[in-house]
């Protein structure tokens, strides 16, 4: 049942009804306590199942493209696959994964806002013909290298708030759509459609009102020009929230209906890439280092001091962190904070902690500041939603371990897949009985393939 990253040779393991996912970490902990305590995910792949099943019951016929590099994980990509998903690659090696699973080129699309040449020509190899374009120069990289490119024009929207100030914006203006539609002319490029991202971040929905109308007008600026438009990309940024899903719905099913009606012929699609995976893995780390520190320097600045000096402050350091699993700390806040495996007692005191990677690095604090209780050398730590970021990367850290997967879904979840007839003959045979049993010993471990 368990894998390396990059090993497309895995298994699932199958639930019976009295076996829960903390079962899972459970017996897993106890092999890996035993073979060396090394960190690990735990992926319920029935999850995205059911996370399907919601997109199809709000959104349709909005048809969901999943971003591959939010975890391009064997089981998640086959799944996924299997559902009937599409594919939104930004690399060869994206592109290559998904083409691996058999999926048909036209439920893939190229991505990547500064493709670099050699790339695009694999795609042109490949057949995956709609990519997306923001300026001339990328333009005409690809009417050089891909005549057969079908190009969304990715617009740019007005989401920028306060903590997403400093990062990267693509996305062109609408007044330079007319500049593209010229040049595209001139180079015998086809544009068929266009894009915008919305971030999850962003919190008003106005946005999407907006952006949805600027699409509208680039549409009839295309008419002028004579492209024949019929793809709207939506984007990405749903959190995985029903309640989100159902709310952006509420806003934009009104305009699409307005703005392209079904017999327009456009079709919608969407990116979502979170909203599938995040919340399907939780990564159990474990404590391989422990010392005492000083209140004052774990405390935000600004932040005043009221703890009793006499009050232990603990630094824990553990086997995963930000040149690892949690890379997107870099960029991000941690939306996540973890759970002490083992049990302790509702009165047990809780310190000032702080949690940081392997590699001494600066740079590598995985929580600033959280109340735990006192762990030791050896204790495990589990943190939930770590599905989306950073599974599939590698890591440049010189000793960094990539963690293994255990892959998961229950029964009703398979049956729900058999039901709708979309389990392929190719999944099944990475399927294999798990009994509820938690209590196993060394002779039975959890991760013993059938």
């Amino acid at each position: 049942m368990k894998g390396f990253l990059e090993d497309a040779n895995y298994s699932i393991g199958l639930l019976d009804e009295g076996a829960t996912l903390a079962d899972v970490i459970d017996n897993c902990i106890y092999e890996h306590t035993h073979s060396g305590k090394r960190a690990f995910y735990v992926g319920d792949l029935g999850k995205l199942v059911k996370k399907n099943t919601q997109w199809q019951n709000v959104m349709a016929p909005i048809k969901p493209f999943y971003p591959v590099r939010c975890n391009s994980t064997p089981g998640v990509l086959e799944i996924l696959g299997t559902l009937g998903v599409g594919f939104a690659c930004s690399s060869k090696s994206e592109m290559a994964l998904v083409q691996d699973l058999g999926i048909s080129p036209e439920n893939m699309i190229y991505t990547n806002p500064c493709k670099q040449a050699s790339q695009i020509k694999y795609a042109a190899k490949a057949g995956i013909n709609i990519m997306t374009c923001d300026n001339d120069i990328e333009l005409k990289k690809i009417a050089r290298n891909h005549p057969n490119a079908k190009l969304l024009l990715h617009i740019a929207t007005e989401d920028i708030t306060a903590d997403e100030e400093m990062n990267m914006k693509f996305g062109t203006t609408l007044k330079n759509c007319r500049h593209l539609m010229e040049c595209a002319k001139e180079l015998g490029a086809q544009i068929v459609g266009v894009k915008f991202h919305v971030s999850g971040s962003c919190k008003e929905l106005q946005t999407y009102i907006h952006a949805i109308s600027d699409a509208r007008c680039v549409f009839d600026m295309a008419e002028e020009f004579g492209f024949k438009m019929n793809m709207l990309d939506i984007g990405g940024g749903f959190t995985g929230s029903e309640l989100q899903l159902e709310e952006v719905n509420h806003v934009i099913r009104p305009l699409l209906d307005v703005y392209f009606p079904k017999e327009s012929g456009v079709n919608v699609i969407a990116e979502p890439g979170c909203y599938y995976v995040s919340s399907a893995f939780s990564l159990a780390v474990n404590i391989v280092a422990k010392k005492t520190v000083e209140y004052d320097k774990l405390l935000p600045s600004g932040v005043e001091q009221t703890r009793n000096d006499d009050e232990p402050v603990f630094t824990y350091y553990i086997n995963d962190g930000v040149y690892g699993s949690f890379a997107n700390k870099l960029s991000e806040k941690l939306n996540t904070m973890p759970e002490v495996h083992k049990k302790y007692k509702e009165d047990e005191p809780l310190f000032a902690s702080s949690l940081w990677g392997p590699s001494c690095d600066e740079l590598d604090q995985i929580v600033e500041n959280c109340l735990l209780p006192e762990l030791s050398v050896g204790d495990w730590l589990i943190f939930d939603n770590m599905g989306s970021g950073t599974l599939g990367e590698q890591s440049t850290f010189n000793d960094y371990q990539r963690p293994l997967i255990y892959y998961m879904m229950s029964f009703s979840d398979w049956d729900e897949m058999q039901d709708a007839g979309i389990a392929s003959d190719t999944l099944m045979k990475n399927f294999f009985f798990v009994s509820s049993c938690i209590q196993l010993g060394p002779e039975d471990r959890f991760s013993t393939a059938a």
